[in-house]
């Protein structure tokens, strides 16, 4: 066992020195995104994904994708998804899919007609490749992520680990953030989302993968902490994450995993006995005070900047009009958009060109919801009702998957404020997919970890 922690600590040290590497030479970042490509893909082919090694793979380019991103080393916006993609199809071929995954099959294909008919209707000013590589390569990697996982079977142990794999590139990132501004005082001067504190990348992108970041954290708190040494790093990890994703002063992220991290603990809550329940009790407890010392924490580093950005006020204490930094403005054009074209939509990227004459801007979607619905037109309305309902019906019969519900939730609430920017949603939306066994129950895990 004393090897095993020894392991993770060796893990979590590599990746906080890549961190502090990458910092000091930006240009390490590229190979960084070589070696994770070509690795991956010699991983998989070697050992031909008998393991579902295609997860932890996916997993890890999940985790570095806004790192990449950030330092410049990302050999193109989109690589990430379209490396998941290609990943996940190589999956496919070496150990199939379910017979049962007709759904997503006819998700994919509900996807063609608004994708054919933007190649008609966007400007010839457009680049056709690229606004349809942004707009639909995230829909595509959900899709053919979730043909790969769904009602596939694994361990809670393989689920651990996938987890890790996500984990480990988030704790670069945020350590590159560290070192990139390690006095936050001196950047922070209004209540806007703050890109000096966000490593200089979107704020938006970071505070979703931190938020990400920080429930996975909180996950190896309270399961695989079984020993001092362990506990004190993993809670000095999720204090960290969590101080720095609320200083991007983006919410979007923060708020989705403190809900990802309540849904978590009620769902414990159901599946645990009487006893384990005074220890998930006390779990929150301690929850709560760490996020009240994390908070005022934040607020002294911000000069109190951060209550108000979360009270939806400027620096001067005025109520801002819009609650959601003007992206309802967005969601109604979208909608207006869809009424007028219900049946096919407008194709997939002429949504943000049209927005061009409606509001003067050509300012991207930040909700995957209504731009499906503008683009997609009724079609679009049969895909969500399939990523809406299928992952809820399969938890009926798939209650080890004690992680299901937070990870359906950060999904949808991430395609609302963020679209599908990143991976991420993605990714984890697929998760919700797999089928979980394992030779302990889960009761029985929250009572072997809070024993040890």
């Amino acid at each position: 066992m004393q090897k095993k922690y020894l392991t993770y600590i060796g893990l979590v040290l590599i990746h906080v020195v890549l961190g502090f590497l990458i910092f000091l030479n930006s240009k390490i970042s590229i190979p960084y995104q070589y070696a994770i490509l070509s690795l991956g893909l010699l991983i998989l082919l070697y050992s031909q994904d008998k393991e579902n090694q295609v997860l932890y793979i996916c997993g890890y380019v999940v985790g570095s994708e806004v790192l990449l991103r950030m330092t410049g080393g990302a050999l193109g916006y989109e690589i990430a998804k379209y490396s998941i993609t290609i990943f996940m199809l190589i999956g496919i071929y070496f150990s199939g899919f379910s017979k049962n995954s007709i759904p997503y099959w006819i998700f994919l294909f509900l996807l063609l007609p608004g994708v054919i008919y933007a190649t008609e209707v966007l400007n010839l000013e457009s680049s056709i490749r690229k606004s349809l590589g942004f707009n639909i390569s995230g829909p595509i990697c959900l899709g053919v992520s979730s043909v790969y996982c769904y009602q596939r079977k694994i361990s809670l142990k393989q689920i651990e680990n996938i987890l890790l794999s996500i984990l480990l590139p988030i704790i670069t990132t945020v350590t590159y953030m560290f070192f990139y501004t390690p006095n936050i005082r001196t950047v922070v001067t209004d209540t806007n989302s703050n890109f000096e504190t966000s490593g200089g990348f979107g704020p938006n992108q970071v505070s979703t993968i931190l938020g990400l970041g920080l429930f996975l954290i909180f996950i190896r708190v309270i399961f695989y902490s079984k020993s001092k040494k362990i506990m004190i790093l993993n809670v000095v990890l999720l204090m960290f994450i969590a101080f720095r994703g609320i200083v991007t002063f983006s919410r979007g992220g923060m708020i989705c995993s403190v809900i990802m991290i309540v849904l978590l603990l009620i769902v414990l809550f159901r599946v645990t006995k009487s006893s384990a329940k005074v220890k998930i009790i006390w779990t929150i407890i301690g929850s709560f005070i760490a996020f009240v010392l994390i908070w005022g924490y934040s607020s002294f580093q911000t000069n109190g900047l951060i209550d108000k950005r979360y009270s939806n006020q400027d620096a001067a204490g005025r109520i801002k009009q819009s609650r959601l930094s003007g992206r309802e403005e967005i969601m109604e054009n979208e909608i207006k958009i869809f009424l007028e074209n219900p049946l096919f939509g407008v194709g997939v990227g002429k949504a943000k060109e049209d927005r061009v004459n409606d509001l003067g801007t050509s300012i991207a979607s930040h909700s995957e919801i209504t731009r499906t619905l503008a683009e997609h037109g009724t079609l679009g309305v049969a895909s969500l009702l399939i990523l809406l309902i299928t992952p809820l019906a399969l938890y009926i019969n798939n209650r080890y998957h004690i992680y299901l519900l937070s990870f359906y939730v950060f999904w949808l609430l991430t395609i609302n404020h963020a679209a599908m920017r990143l991976a991420a949603p993605a990714f984890v939306y697929a998760l919700t997919l797999l089928y979980v066994y394992g030779v302990e129950k889960p009761k029985e895990i929250v009572n072997n970890n809070n024993a040890a």
